[in-house]
């Protein structure tokens, strides 16, 4: 053995689907990150890093940094998402006890603009070959016990969990929901005294998120679940790391080479209000959204905050001059597409893990100022986000990744329990019987995904 990161990438012939990734490289214990026909999958764990508390980004990063610095590196691709990766998920605040986590899988498969390729990492001195990859990619793939292949499912809080490819149930006959933190009374309480602060001046903006509890007596089937989030939500990036999973229609930087890019959403609308409305959909959601002076002020609180944050790293930085409408199965929201160079700071372009510490959190998941909302946020929630609204995505050894926001997801807490989370954007105007409806609107992919009707 030996302490020297070893990687070996090579092409394959592999067709992409519809629903997005092909469904034969998704398992219950993968690590995943897809959109439309692209994105990668991880199988296995070589190494992880565990961080907590307000240096967690930092820490990652120098820990990331520090292991591709020697690592032998043969890439016969050479795009984004080759060689080395890590897939990580973060919690939402700096004071979470919850583990904020870089996860190097043992094999990597990835897909982009029709390309396909398979990357085998390994501590071994043994030599790395074509044939050596796709043979350990054939036993992944054929392996029909997570276990098989050395690899080891576990929950967000690391956890054993045995998940049934057997259990999903399509109709939800079996599933059921039971409250979280708060009751729904008292959660539109903690709205209206967030509300009243905002109006004492305090602040601006407050983001408030609920928790609801799924029960699965027949098992969950994480697998299943990103299957079904990648097929109906294909505009949203799925995502599925260390028992956290979801569809999320936020970006929260992407990069390759020198250029950023960021999505921003604030100001949503349940598609199902437009059910009876005379004219088209989308003129009912232009009228609605993007003429209600409520959603456009959130959605530039929360750009204005993007852009502040990330104007220090970047020489040129564009934006869209008005929101557009972006359309999801279940609702519809306001959004801003954001693209930036980055800048060279003392001969270095900045990494996405010290874009995302010095982005995150947004205003668009905690409010404005950040301090005060956040403050608000932990007196009136009374749960712990854990990796809900946190940063989630993946990296590789040359700079380029794509992270998340982690919204319209959940934590798998054992093999029969999800925790589902959600959560609205606050402002002077808010109305708590609303942002109620709003967070079930933002509940409907978890629900749908998991066989859950309400």
């Amino acid at each position: 053995m030996t302490s020297t990161l070893r990687t070996l990438t090579v092409p394959l012939d592999v067709e992409s689907s519809s629903g997005g990734l092909p469904s034969f490289l998704v398992r219950d214990d993968v690590l995943c990150w897809s959109r439309r026909e692209a994105g990668l999958v991880g199988y296995g764990e070589l190494t992880r890093f565990n961080a907590s508390g307000p240096e967690r980004f930092l820490e990652a990063d120098i820990w990331w940094r520090h292991l591709i610095l020697e690592a032998e590196i043969i890439d016969h691709v050479e795009i984004p998402g080759t060689g080395p990766v890590a897939f990580g998920s973060f919690a939402f605040s700096k004071m979470s006890p919850h583990v904020s986590r870089l996860i190097v899988p043992e094999m990597v498969v990835g897909i982009r603009d029709g390309r396909a390729w398979a990357t085998q990492l390994t501590f071994d001195d043994a030599e790395l070959t074509e044939a050596g990859v796709l043979a350990a990619l054939d036993r992944w793939l054929t392996s029909t016990d997570p276990y098989e292949a050395d690899g080891e499912a576990t929950t967000a809080g690391g956890s054993d969990v045995g998940l049934s490819p057997d259990a999903f149930s399509p109709n939800g006959a079996a599933g059921y929901l039971s409250r979280g933190s708060l009751s729904e009374t008292d959660w539109m309480q903690a709205v209206s005294n967030g509300v009243a602060e905002i109006r004492t001046g305090k602040l601006e903006k407050l983001v408030l998120a609920r928790d609801v509890v799924a029960n699965l007596p027949a098992g969950v089937n994480a697998a299943e679940v990103l299957r079904q989030l990648a097929a109906r939500y294909r505009e949203c990036w799925t995502y599925g790391v260390d028992g956290l999973v979801g569809a999320t229609p936020e970006m929260l930087i992407q990069v390759e080479g020198r250029t950023a890019q960021a999505r921003v959403l604030a100001g949503t609308l349940d598609r199902r209000d437009a059910e009876g409305v005379d004219g088209s959909p989308m003129a009912y959601a232009e009228r609605v959204l993007a003429g209600s002076e409520k959603q456009r002020h959130e959605h530039e609180i929360a750009i204005d905050s993007l852009t502040r944050q990330l104007a220090p790293f970047s020489e040129a930085m564009n934006s869209h001059s008005e929101p557009f409408i972006l359309e999801l199965p279940n609702v519809w929201h306001l959004a801003s597409d954001v693209k930036a160079e980055l800048a060279d700071i003392e001969g270095h372009v900045p990494t996405c893990l010290a874009l995302i510490n010095a982005l995150h959190p947004t205003a668009a998941v905690c409010g404005t100022p950040t301090l005060v909302a956040g403050a608000l946020i932990r007196k009136l929630e009374h749960l712990d986000r854990g990796p809900y609204a946190g940063p989630v995505g993946w990296l590789d050894a040359a700079g380029n990744g794509e992270w998340g926001i982690a919204l319209r997801g959940a934590v798998i807490e054992d093999a029969n329990t999800v925790r589902l989370y959600a959560g609205c954007g606050i402002v002077e105007g808010s109305q708590p019987e609303a942002e109620l409806a709003e967070t079930w609107a933002k509940f409907r992919p978890m629900l749908e995904a998991l066989g859950i009707q309400r």
